[in-house]
């Protein structure tokens, strides 16, 4: 099994995400199990506890294509990736052309690198760094006016290529019960799905077409059912609400603080309350 250790390098998450761990790594870490052979994430969003952690081998996988396309492409295209967003520029009717990419036939004709780019620059120019489709799976989310964002952050980019290629981690397109059909006793397994909703006017689940809802919910409440048979170490993250505690009521649940700089109400940006579910 693999022995954690001190990270090699200072690793980043390249893509702002709705619901992105980077604030709750400290919390997290403190229920991350000592060892594990194998990490599986299969809500990888920005992929700031993998980046933490740096495990040897991992399998990291969301059914978002295009999130994971910039995987992908930050591990095996990154000269090419960063060409390409050097080519991108901060201006709004700019923005709103490459936003449109994505509701035209030749879309389909963009290479890997220049569609992981157009996502990258989008993030990075994007009215809060939203990552939102509509119905039809198209970027909705509206310009930034940020003054002097980092589109192509090369270091960060080739440091995360590195780590990537340095390692045994797979990364690929799927749902979250397959892309965990393979755990086993020993494995560690996060799960950081879409979260339940504390209000009906706070609900964030545009991440693809398909949205993520209570049934949803429960759906990945029975893969963690069957984890633990498995003999898999899980922990799960998600909104402190009172279906998530009356669904994970049988496991370890932790309430812990998080800040949250998503919200289409800036007064409601701050401090929230998330739980930990945990087998172990």
């Amino acid at each position: 099994m693999v022995q954690l250790s001190s990270t090699s390098i200072a690793l980043r998450p390249f893509l702002k995400w709705a619901g992105g761990k980077r604030q709750l790594v400290p919390e997290l870490l403190k229920y991350v199990p000592d060892t594990y052979s194998r990490y599986y994430e299969p809500f990888i969003g920005g992929g700031a506890l993998l980046l933490n952690l740096q495990p040897e081998i991992a399998m990291i996988s969301d059914r978002n294509s295009e999130l994971i396309n910039c995987y992908q492409v930050v591990k095996n295209s990154v000269d090419d990736l960063i060409y390409n967003l050097q080519q991108h520029r901060n201006e709004k009717d700019y923005f709103y052309e490459v936003r449109s990419w994505d509701r035209q036939p030749e879309f389909a004709t963009k290479t890997p690198a220049q569609r992981a780019a157009r996502i990258i620059f989008l993030n990075k120019t994007c009215y809060n760094g939203l990552f939102r489709v509509n119905s039809k799976g198209q970027f909705n989310a509206p310009f930034g006016r940020y003054k002097n964002p980092t589109i192509a952050d090369e270091t960060g980019l080739r440091n995360v290529s590195t780590y990537l290629n340095q390692v045994g981690i797979i990364i690929h397109q799927a749902d979250f019960a397959m892309a965990v059909a393979d755990a086993g006793s020993h494995d560690f397994v996060y799960f950081d799905p879409p979260y339940d909703p504390v209000s009906t006017t706070a609900s964030f689940t545009s991440y693809d077409r398909q949205g993520f809802n209570r049934s949803e919910q429960t759906r990945l409440k029975t893969v963690m059912d069957d984890l633990t048979t498995r003999g898999c170490k899980v922990l799960l993250s998600n909104a402190y609400t009172e279906f998530i505690r009356e669904l994970y009521r049988d496991y370890r649940c932790v309430r812990v603080s998080a800040t949250r700089a998503i919200n289409s109400n800036a007064t409601k940006r701050g401090k929230v309350d998330e739980i930990l579910v945990m087998n172990y």
